[in-house]
């Protein structure tokens, strides 16, 4: 898949269970976290967004879990956008740096809400447009 953005973290002592590995929760906060510095990457901010009523609320996720992270392993954070009717979906899939190994594979779907109304999707029309154009 070819990917609209990328960004490495480092997986730290504190996101790890009992059994040594990242906590299950953690994997849905990595990739929160990429799509955030994604969208500063566009002139996007979410409190910014939020002063003008416009708010992206996430509607679904769905996390497919392949292989264990662990403290001190970086990851590279991967994702591809896609517009489906009303939704802004990020595919998005963590890599393991060592290895390269698929660590978890996910897709996100976003919707808008501009003034407290459910949208079509339009706001992300602008959006697709900065994308392309990179």
């Amino acid at each position: 898949m070819e990917y609209n953005f990328k960004l490495e973290i480092k997986v730290r002592d504190y996101e790890c269970d009992l059994q040594g590995v990242v906590n299950n929760s953690n994997y849905q906060r990595y990739m929160e976290h990429t799509r955030h510095e994604y969208l500063e990457s566009l002139g996007e901010n979410f409190g910014t967004m939020h002063e003008k009523g416009v708010d992206a609320f996430v509607s679904r996720v769905d996390i497919q879990f392949k292989t264990s992270l662990r403290s001190g392993d970086s990851c590279l954070s991967c994702l591809h956008t896609a517009k489906e009717g009303a939704k802004l979906v990020f595919y998005q899939d963590l890599f393991r740096a060592s290895d390269n190994a698929l660590a978890a594979k996910g897709k996100v779907e976003i919707v808008v809400v501009i003034n407290g109304k459910l949208t079509r999707g339009e706001y992300f029309d602008d959006l697709l447009k900065k994308i392309n154009e990179r």
